[in-house]
C-alpha cells in the first residue's frame, strides 16, 4: 500500500536540506577529487547521492541536484554565473531521465528483479550520463571554460567518472536502503507526492 500524502511544509525542508547537501557534497568533489585540464572531477561522486535523492524524493531531488550543482560546482568554483545557470542543468537531465523513466515503465525503485536493474542500467547510467555529459561539455565550451579542442576530453572525463561513481553507489544504495526510506513520509512515489 502506498503511504499517499500532499505536499506540506515538510517538503520545503526537504528540498532546502537537499539543497544544502548537494552544494556541500558538490563543492567537497570539485575541492577533493582530482581533475583535468578542464577541471571536471574524474570521480564525481555527487552524481550518485543525487540520483539516489531523486528515485527517493522524486522532483524534489532534481530541483535540489540543479540548485546545489548551481551553487556547489559552479559558483563556488568560478564558473561564472550565466554558465553556471544553463550549465548546471547537466546534473538536472541526469536525475530527471531516469526519474522520468522509473515512473513511465513502473520500475521499482528498490530494484528487486532483473528488470529493474536493466531499467536503472539503461537510463540511471548509461542515457542520462551521457546526456549530461555533453550538455555539460557543450556547455562549458559556449561558456568559454573550456576550448573547443578541450570538448571531447571533457566529455570522456566527465562520463566516464559519472558512470563509474553511479554504478559503484546507486544499485546497492538502492537495493538496501530504499525499504527504509520508503517507510518515511518524505518518500515520493510519483514526482511530487
Amino acid at each position: 500500500m502506498k503511504n499517499q500524502h500532499e505536499p506540506t511544509y515538510s517538503f520545503l525542508f526537504l528540498v532546502i536540506g537537499l539543497i544544502l547537501i548537494n552544494t556541500v557534497i558538490c563543492r567537497l568533489a570539485i575541492l577533493l577529487t582530482p581533475t583535468g585540464q578542464s577541471g571536471v572531477a574524474y570521480f564525481y561522486f555527487p552524481v550518485a547521492i543525487m540520483l539516489l535523492f531523486t528515485f527517493w524524493f522524486g522532483a524534489y531531488g532534481a530541483i535540489a541536484a540543479y540548485v546545489g550543482d548551481f551553487f556547489g560546482a559552479g559558483l563556488m568554483s568560478g564558473v561564472p554565473l550565466d554558465v553556471s545557470l544553463y550549465w548546471a542543468f547537466a546534473n538536472f537531465w541526469m536525475v530527471l531521465i531516469p526519474l522520468v523513466a522509473f515512473r513511465v515503465f513502473d520500475v521499482n525503485v528498490g530494484i528487486e528483479n532483473s528488470r529493474d536493474l536493466f531499467h536503472l542500467i539503461l537510463f540511471g547510467v548509461i542515457i542520462n550520463n551521457v546526456v549530461s555529459a555533453a550538455w555539460g561539455t557543450y556547455t562549458l565550451a559556449a561558456g568559454n571554460v573550456i576550448l573547443s579542442s578541450q570538448m571531447m576530453g571533457t566529455f570522456s572525463v566527465w562520463l566516464i567518472g559519472n558512470i563509474v561513481a553511479t554504478i559503484l553507489i546507486v544499485p546497492l544504495a538502492l537495493r538496501h536502503f530504499t525499504p527504509k526510506v520508503r517507510k518515511s513520509k518524505l518518500f515520493v512515489h510519483n514526482y511530487w507526492i
